[in-house]
């Protein structure tokens, strides 16, 4: 399993290197495949600069602690707490490619394919059974609860990993800090694909 020390260096660099670890929940698993990274600093899109609640956390919790917050009054939303590098933040897994637990993540989906389990925040929340009841849990490190967790896969191929602009945000849209396997089915916005507020321009990504 991953420590603490892998979220103590810079949020796009954890963010990047996010894509292609398994996080493992309570008997449910999936490869990561789409991240986005949110600054603690000079992002207005960050729950940090809106919500005191947010800065809060960041104080109060360790590196790899979950930050898991209700979207919209609809669906929970698992994050990941960057700190004590060169810049902190949070982190969105906003995809993951399931590997075990599928039945059970087909239950609380209602859904069969596969593809269609963890293909975005709020699906990938509800199929893993993540809830604000989970919400401080450390995922690394001290405290990290039985069978939660984040860990290279022992079988697996190195993912060409993109960058591109956040989605679903109206501030700082320009910024490049969204993560995706390349060409991987299971991402929630294919690259290049992100709408952008009529008033913006995307900036070129890779």
């Amino acid at each position: 399993m991953l420590g603490r020390d892998f979220f103590q260096r810079d949020v796009l660099t954890v963010a990047r290197e996010l894509v292609g670890v398994e996080l493992v929940w309570h008997g449910c698993s999936g490869i990561i495949v789409e991240t986005e990274a949110y600054g603690v600093e000079h992002d207005e899109a960050s729950h940090v600069v809106s919500r005191p609640s947010a800065r809060q956390f960041v104080l109060s919790n360790p590196p790899g602690a979950a930050y898991v917050y209700f979207n919209y009054g609809m669906y929970w939303l698992f994050n990941l707490l960057v700190k004590g590098g060169p810049r902190d933040g949070l982190i969105l897994i906003r995809a993951l490619e399931p590997v075990s637990g599928i039945k059970e993540m087909q239950k609380r989906r209602g859904r069969e394919k596969v593809i269609e389990l963890c293909s975005g925040p709020g699906k990938l929340a509800l199929a893993m059974g993540i809830t604000g009841a989970d919400h401080c849990t450390p995922m690394a490190g001290r405290g990290r609860p039985p069978g939660v967790g984040l860990r290279i896969p022992k079988t697996g191929h190195a993912h060409d990993v993109a960058e591109d602009i956040r989605v679903g945000i109206s501030k700082a849209v320009n910024h490049p800090w969204r993560y995706l396997a390349r060409g991987n089915p299971n991402v929630s916005v294919p690259h290049g694909k992100v709408k952008l507020p009529a008033s913006h321009t995307a900036p070129k990504s890779k």
